[in-house]
């Protein structure tokens, strides 16, 4: 066991000093004491740790698609006078198709380090890279995946890894197009392979790594194959997290209407799938009945404001959802930023401009807009991933951010405004260390493997910039 005495802590019933937490060797937080007692104060000092500074639970980052960070910043110019989502996906296509393995994995560890650094402790990895270029297939275990687990491990961050049906190119069937040929799956192909993972899983008995499964969209997988699919899917963990883009372009809903009759989330709600286990990603053009469909169903959204913004998605409605009882996380998804703060902050931003008023995503129980979405975002997140994480509370893993109170971005900050200064006044340079499972990945704003990082990210971005 660890003991550790944390200076000033947020905790679910909210800001509390000289917080004393016991966390097992497995990272998982077995007792918390804020009324520590005379005989308590008698630990001996050598078996305490003391930690210094404002301590917040660890972002879950419920998306992101690590093989993007090799090509942010790199689709920043025109192509024509009317770019879109629909034009930046082809730049994605031809990363998608240089990208080795060995690739992936440098810039997956280089991406999951930049994450802990901005304060997320764990990672969804909506992972759709399945082949090894065109029709051929991995006779044993996907390399690809394996980069990923690798890079997690290497970096010290949590991971859900989603492995990701996707077999058609739009609605109604439409085969693949050539450049997506790398990331078709068979369907009885994709069950068997998650199966197997999991019981990796469950034979290793790691405490940071879950295995969950993703359908890329509505357009990718047919309604009857993603039907089949979630009911395998539930035999096999019936809690397993299971994550879907939907609704995050009108073309997108256009297409759908056109080809169903129903909207991307009404065919969705229609088909009684979303449970709590179910995370909807982006769900930007949806109307109010849907949004309450979503809250109803326990089911959580999670949005990626910088990149909906960087790609001119839209605006996710987050006041109405969250009036309605709806949960809602964040993630880096395209890496064009990697900075929970900073999706936070562009959240209650969107909101702001046009409602044109501010603090709008304040609540009645939160009057801090910056600590009501940084415990909203956390405590879902840990939903969507599917792993015991998001709150400072005993039964969870300790996964903690520790802010240092002394440097300039959080000068003067009462507790209760620190996490107002972390999303909103730039305070992620702060960020002094972060722990992941009881163990520092991050020390006084380093990480061990920052060194040789460098350079070897250095030389895989060179040559994929050439190729």
């Amino acid at each position: 066991m660890s003991i550790y005495r944390l200076q000033s802590a947020y905790l679910p019933r909210g800001w509390a000093r000289d917080v004393q937490v016991t966390v097992s060797p497995q990272g998982i937080i077995t007792a918390l004491d804020t009324g520590l007692t005379a005989e308590r104060e008698q630990i001996a000092v050598a078996a305490i740790e003391h930690v210094e500074g404002i301590v917040i639970p660890g972002m879950p980052n419920a998306h992101s698609h690590a093989f993007q960070r090799a090509m942010a910043g790199a689709a920043e110019y025109r192509v024509s006078t009317r770019d879109s989502f629909w034009t930046w996906r082809q730049a994605m296509y031809a990363l998608a198709n240089r990208i080795t393995p060995e690739d992936l994995q440098i810039v997956a560890t280089e991406l999951f380090v930049e994450m802990l650094k901005s304060g997320y402790t764990s990672v969804a990895e909506f992972h759709y890279l399945n082949r090894p270029s065109g029709a051929q297939r991995y006779l044993g275990a996907n390399l690809f995946w394996e980069a990923v687990g690798n890079a997690a491990r290497d970096a010290g961050i949590g991971l859900t890894l989603l492995p990701t049906l996707y077999q058609n190119s739009d609605f109604g069937g439409t085969p693949l197009k050539p450049e997506q040929a790398r990331f078709a799956l068979e369907t009885e192909g994709f069950l068997r392979a998650i199966e197997e993972r999991i019981a990796a899983d469950r034979r290793q008995g790691l405490r940071t790594v879950r295995t969950g499964a993703a359908f890329h969209s509505l357009r990718a997988v047919a309604l009857d194959q993603l039907n089949f699919a979630t009911l395998a899917l539930r035999s096999i963990d019936a809690s397993m997290p299971v994550h879907i883009h939907v609704a995050e372009q009108m073309l997108e809903v256009k297409a759908c209407e056109s080809a169903t009759g129903r909207r991307p989330v009404e065919l969705l709600l229609d088909q009684g799938i979303l449970t709590q286990y179910w995370c909807v990603i982006h769900a930007t053009h949806t109307t109010a009945q849907e949004l309450q469909g979503i809250a109803a169903a326990n089911a959580v959204v999670c949005v990626s404001v910088s990149t909906e913004a960087n790609l001119g998605d839209g605006f996710f409605d987050a006041s109405r959802f969250l009036k309605l009882g709806g949960r809602l996380c964040v993630g880096s998804d395209s890496q064009s930023t990697v900075n929970p703060a900073e999706e936070l902050r562009w959240l209650e931003y969107q909101q702001r401009l046009r409602k044109r008023h501010r603090v709008v995503l304040a609540s009645t129980k939160e009057s801090h807009v910056g600590t009501r979405l940084w415990q909203e975002a956390a405590l879902h997140g840990g939903q969507a991933i599917g792993q015991p994480v998001g709150s400072i509370a005993v039964g969870n893993r300790a996964d903690w951010v520790v802010l240092d109170a002394l440097h300039p971005a959080m000068a003067g900050a009462a507790a209760d405004v620190a996490l107002d200064r972390l999303v909103f006044a730039g305070a992620e340079k702060a960020i002094r260390n972060v722990m992941v499972a009881g163990k520092w990945v991050i020390k006084d704003y380093s990480h061990g493997a920052d060194t040789a990082l460098r350079e070897n990210f250095a030389r895989v971005m060179n040559r994929l910039a050439e190729d």
